[in-house]
């Protein structure tokens, strides 16, 4: 059910759908971080068990 919001209805509902796009952008940027981090470090492991 959604608050009638009058004239700043715009506004607000502007202001949600910026806020939850910068969440998504964020939450896959960490991700994106986050597998680049653990490729480089399975390759650092690597290097290492293989010098022993």
């Amino acid at each position: 059910m959604m608050p009638d919001l009058g004239k700043y209805a715009f506004a607000v509902l502007a202001s949600y759908g910026v806020s939850l796009g910068l969440l998504v952008v964020l939450v896959g940027l960490s991700i994106a971080r986050a597998r680049k981090v653990r490729a480089e470090l399975a390759k650092i492991e690597e290097r290492i068990k293989s010098n022993g």
